[in-house]
């Protein structure tokens, strides 16, 4: 066996593989170009293990790309990879390397650098409470509580260490007790302006089922009634308590994502609605303390004539370098997405996708990527729109080799057979060796 990760360490190679992992190919469109290709000059496929033993990697590498070309069961298939070494600048062995393909979810490499690259490592999300108003002798304050969001996507989820709703919910009470405050006259007001007007559409040609789950990250479950989820749920009886869902909500004709099923025709949506979760909560728990709060919950938008406030407790997402890690780890693809509109939000001012997808692009642009076979649709890589070319691809993470970032955007790919997505894949050769993703 060829140890291909102390090949890779010698000469510095990195490979960049794609598949339409979205389909079986026996529903992939043919490839005109195949019957030209078998007659590429490569080693054919070789039985003795003595041979084997005495070829190089290349060798190796080649003898295989031959014989998936010639095997008939990926005769309609479309698939290209590259191997290149960044030190002479030179490609080892290729396949269809300058073909656009579906990235699949190896566009969330594409994604989390530009996010690393334009927020920086340590980059958090706040969330923060506040209050106007006077608080008397009593404890009383006279006066509205503001929650404050900043678009935060690990808020409450517990990923890449991030607090639970309980545990941020705690923090708020607690620092109501130190400023002494024992009733709230007055409205619990979520402030997250940057969401405006702000309701996800569905990216072009989105990949729906996985394994007979849905897994579409986007969608808006703003204002979502739970006796018409309970509705939704009970038209299908394919739910069961292992799975996660989606489904279309009745508010706005988008997918909501549904992160578990208690069996009793009832779905509870992951985030409905982070800010006003969290609000709703908090409340719910002040008055449970003794706390009572006369008000209501109530989203402000924009505040033409803002309160004057003062801070009481901010909860800090987990550093921006965590969050990618676990989006890259897990392929989490509502994290991907967040992303996505977060470098709109922060570049542009808003967070919609096309702000996003032009961050994106102008930042791939300016590093030098080939922009010829590259069509950016989303965050995550669920859309079959995406396409880029492998070559396009390898050279621009080579490029990434002299980034102060490197090493931890490296170190947050998953390892085949190892860690993440991989960690059931390449278990046997491939253990170790494999650094990139290649499915979703």
């Amino acid at each position: 066996m060829v140890n291909f990760r102390k090949y890779i360490s010698s000469v510095a190679v990195l490979a960049s593989g794609f598949f339409l992992a979205q389909s079986t190919v026996s529903t992939v469109l043919y490839s005109q170009t195949y019957d030209n290709q078998k007659s590429l000059n490569l080693p054919s496929p070789i039985t003795s293990v003595v041979e084997k033993a005495i070829l190089s990697p290349k060798e190796l590498v080649d003898i295989n790309v031959n014989t998936m070309m010639t095997d008939p069961v990926l005769k309609n298939a479309n698939w290209g990879f590259v191997v290149y070494d960044p030190k002479t600048k030179k490609v080892i062995s290729s396949y269809n390397e300058n073909t656009p393909l579906v990235p699949a979810s190896t566009t969330k490499l594409l994604t989390t650098e530009t996010a690393m690259n334009l927020l920086g490592e340590n980059y958090r999300w706040m969330t923060q409470l506040e209050y106007s108003g006077s608080i008397d002798e009593n404890g009383v304050l006279n006066g509205n509580l503001y929650i404050i969001g900043s678009g935060d996507p690990s808020l409450g989820t517990n990923k890449a260490g991030a607090w639970s709703y309980r545990d941020i919910v705690s923090d708020f009470v607690g620092g109501l007790s130190r400023e002494g405050i024992k009733k709230v006259n007055g409205d619990i007001i979520i402030q997250t302006a940057l969401f405006k007007g702000n309701i996800s559409k569905l990216p072009e040609n989105v990949v729906w089922l996985e394994n007979n789950n849905y897994y579409l990250p986007v969608g808006s479950t703003r204002e979502i009634n739970p006796a018409n989820e309970k509705l939704i749920v009970k038209k299908g009886n394919n739910f069961s308590g292992d799975k996660k869902f989606f489904y279309i909500s009745p508010y706005n004709q988008q997918m909501v994502y549904a992160d578990k099923y208690d069996g009793d025709g009832i779905l509870t949506t992951k985030l409905p609605d982070a800010p006003a979760y969290l609000a709703n909560t908090f409340r719910t728990t002040l008055v449970k303390s003794g706390i009572a709060v006369t008000g209501k919950v109530m989203p402000k938008m924009t505040d033409a004539s803002p309160e004057n406030r003062k801070l009481v407790s901010a909860y800090k997402s987990p550093t921006l370098s965590d969050i990618i890690y676990y989006t890259n780890q897990h392929s989490d693809n509502g994290l991907a997405e967040a992303l996505l509109k977060t470098v709109g939000f922060q570049s542009l001012g808003d967070q919609t996708m096309d702000s996003g997808r032009k961050v994106v692009t102008e930042h791939l642009k300016s590093e030098g990527f080939d922009m010829i076979g590259l069509n950016y649709m989303d965050g995550s890589g669920l859309s079959r729109s995406n396409n880029v070319t492998p070559i396009a691809q390898a050279k621009f993470l080579t490029s990434l080799m002299d980034e102060k970032y490197y090493k931890t955007y490296f170190n947050s790919l998953p390892v085949g057979g190892q860690s993440g997505t991989l960690k059931r894949m390449f278990i046997g050769t491939g253990n170790g060796q494999v650094l990139l993703r290649q499915e979703l």
